[in-house]
């Protein structure tokens, strides 16, 4: 009885915090505060009972429910499409602009190389290969939006009595970025104190290949401990048949499973593990 008061009690203090101050919905989080300003790229405000001034970019803002019941939301944020599987690569966003990185969490580097079969090859179907392929390894890795840092396109080159012809090609290199991460806290309850889990699925791209590669597998994954690296959910554990990496990060879950990322060399691997 004390202990269903006392929960009451919570849950009443809770909402009335909450509805004497305004709140920002980001991406992860809840935040209780006054709503200082709102610039071109930042929402600027205040902890309840404090006078320094914080800020946080817009992309990482849903939305803003004001303590008069006022509701602002955000298009930057709401813009980027969900990425929940390896296969939803298509999702993947590809900018070249800085200002719609700000904010978001950063979860690795990317690179994809294409290259014509002959000096005849269709350039924009080249580079078309390169920019799949990126995205393809950005969804691995649980990302939804690329930062694009290089793009080089060379077109085809006939050749001569002294001198070979080479095929068109496209080279390019990024950044992955998330504007969500998978919750810690809500992982930890999720698996609890069980440590081995049947891996069922493979999905992988080799920098050579052309194309994600995905298999059905049995292999056994167990856990060591859980670890919060700045928001980033890490698995040290174990997979079977794998011996040289111990280090994995989970990419996403829900009540049935997770998919774990790993890289070896320069194939990125995401694994589907059961739970």
């Amino acid at each position: 009885m004390k202990k269903t008061l006392l929960t009451l009690v919570m849950a009443t203090l809770t909402g009335i915090v909450y509805g004497q101050t305004d709140t920002i919905f980001t991406n992860n989080e809840k935040i209780a505060c006054v709503v200082k300003e709102i610039t071109t790229d930042a929402v600027k405000y205040a902890f309840v009972g404090e006078e320094l001034n914080n800020s946080i970019y817009k992309n990482a803002v849903h939305k803003i429910v004001f303590k008069n019941g006022r509701i602002q939301t955000f298009t930057e944020a709401t813009s980027f499409k969900n990425v929940n599987s390896v296969n939803d690569y298509d999702n993947v966003t590809i900018t070249q602009v800085e200002y719609e990185i700000k904010g978001l969490f950063k979860l690795g580097d990317a690179s994809s190389k294409a290259k014509g079969t002959t000096v005849l090859s269709n350039q924009e179907r080249v580079k078309e290969r390169a920019y799949r392929k990126l995205k393809i390894q950005a969804a691995i890795q649980g990302g939804n939006i690329i930062y694009l840092t290089n793009q080089r396109t060379e077109g085809n080159k006939f050749g001569s009595e002294y001198q070979s012809g080479s095929s068109t090609e496209t080279n390019l290199t990024g950044i992955v970025y998330s504007n969500r991460l998978p919750s810690y806290d809500n992982f930890v309850k999720l698996v609890k104190t069980n440590t081995s889990y049947p891996a069922i699925q493979e999905s992988k791209l080799y920098s050579s290949s052309s194309d994600l590669e995905q298999q059905v597998i049995s292999k056994q994954f167990s856990i060591n401990s859980i670890v919060n690296e700045n928001g980033l959910i890490i698995i040290n554990g174990q997979l079977e048949g794998v011996t040289k990496y111990s280090k994995f990060r989970v990419v996403s879950f829900t009540t049935n499973e997770f998919n774990i990322f790993y890289e070896d060399k320069s194939t990125v691997y995401n694994l589907k593990i059961k739970l």
